[in-house]
């Protein structure tokens, strides 16, 4: 399979960017085939950053660029009622045309859920919210109408027309135990970040295993791996990532080639890639030209 690339844009308002992100119009237009998806993070703040609202400025990109597929890197479950969320999606993929993927995630930032007036629950009250919100999605996209009755949501005699078609993909972000279980019954898709050989091939197997243990084909869940990607001036000056950080590219275009290759030989072909302006014309210059 040719490998897919991506880039995870911020939502952090840049002074001078048109669109509020650190990568410029050009550089999107620019980007290579080989690029097929933006990301969009879904944090409503970061200390006293600027933020802009994820489904408003992912709306306004799909419209902008539309060779492009979409993602939120990840919703948060808990900021927005399971069945609006079904509502939402199912009407971007109808005005894209099917270019919508639906990143999923349990929710972990307390700052957040405190300021904005949101319920923090125990990680496992979440995870089970996660795995309700999935379900709910599945049976609006899929029933008309739907009816569902949780331990946490509900929804009776809900329409969601028009239904999506294509059927929206739904990847979950996690490293959790609970939360991979729930990918491996429910999910299309799953990514995290992480090293290779420490952190992010043992998850790929515990994910395989859980899907095992229901009886699932683990080829029916596709993987995607995030990287960011550092080639500092000076290579001196790079700081490789420890086992808790997202796993580094760098500090040349030789090393994350290098840095890449396992993951392709274990099978990985959907790569999502964050890093500054700079970054991202020596990745795509050097980089994917060699891989793609």
């Amino acid at each position: 399979m040719p490998l897919q690339f991506s880039t995870a844009l911020r939502c952090e308002w840049k002074q001078g960017e048109p669109d509020g992100i650190a990568i410029s119009r050009q550089q999107i237009e620019q980007l290579p085939p080989s690029f097929t998806t933006l990301w969009i993070e879904d944090h409503l703040q970061r200390g006293t950053n600027v933020l802009l609202e994820s489904w408003t400025t992912l709306s306004y990109l799909a419209a902008q660029y539309p060779r492009f597929t979409y993602g939120h890197l990840v919703n948060c479950q808990s900021y927005r009622n399971p069945a609006l969320l079904a509502k939402m999606a199912a009407t971007l993929q109808y005005l894209t045309g099917g270019r919508y993927i639906m990143g999923l995630g349990a929710g972990w930032r307390d700052e957040e859920y405190h300021a904005y007036g949101y319920d923090f629950p125990a990680p496992s009250v979440r995870v089970a919210q996660l795995k309700e919100t999935i379900e709910i999605l599945r049976a609006m996209w899929s029933e008309s109408p739907a009816t569902y009755r949780g331990t946490y949501h509900h929804i009776t005699d809900a329409y969601c027309e028009p239904q999506p078609s294509p059927m929206i993909p739904v990847l979950v972000g996690t490293s959790g135990a609970n939360a991979m279980r729930v990918t491996a019954r429910l999910a299309d898709a799953w990514t995290w970040s992480g090293p290779f050989d420490e952190v992010f091939k043992p998850l790929c197997e515990r994910l395989q295993q859980n899907c095992r243990e229901i009886g699932r084909d683990p080829a029916g869940i596709t993987i995607w791996s995030e990287h960011v990607v550092d080639f500092p001036d000076d290579p001196t000056d790079f700081a490789p990532a420890g086992l808790d950080d997202e796993a580094k590219l760098g500090p040349t275009p030789a090393d994350a080639i290098a840095q890449l290759r396992p993951y392709i030989d274990y099978g990985i072909s959907h790569f999502i890639v964050r890093m500054d302006s700079r970054a991202l014309e020596r990745f795509c210059a050097e980089v994917v030209p060699v891989l793609a």
